[in-house]
């Protein structure tokens, strides 16, 4: 884990990951509003290659509409983004930590639903 992240590396295939996430994702109550595909972006953009690397944008409609009525500017930082990518030979996944969130508002309300967040993006991490 990193100040900014909740991560972990998977011995299954790239596209089998960003399945199994976002199945995680839906038993936690979040939906999956964006899905980037990075490599095929930036071929198509810069005719470069890039190992596969996936930023899904996931929501969880209650804590999010929680959020925004406590700091109306919260949708900056929102969705949370979660990332599947290729690394040495795996596939490692990672989420957005909330409390760098909670930590930039310094809002007490916002740090209560992040720390909720927290704990649901963890177990979708420990569950894959």
């Amino acid at each position: 884990m990193t100040r900014y992240g909740i991560s972990r590396e998977l011995p299954i295939p790239f596209d089998e990951a960003v399945a199994a996430v976002t199945a995680r994702l839906q038993e936690e109550g979040f939906g999956v509003l964006t899905s980037i595909d990075i490599s095929e972006t930036l071929r198509r953009k810069l005719n470069v290659e890039f190992k596969r690397y996936t930023i899904l944008g996931a929501c969880n409609p209650h804590f999010a509409h929680m959020a925004l009525q406590a700091e109306e500017e919260i949708g900056l930082l929102l969705p949370c983004n979660v990332i599947v990518y290729e690394k040495n030979g795996h596939t490692a996944v990672s989420a957005f930590n909330p409390m760098v969130m909670a930590e930039m508002t310094d809002n007490a309300t916002v740090t209560g639903i992040a720390d909720e967040v927290q704990s649901k993006l963890q177990r979708v991490i420990n569950r894959l």
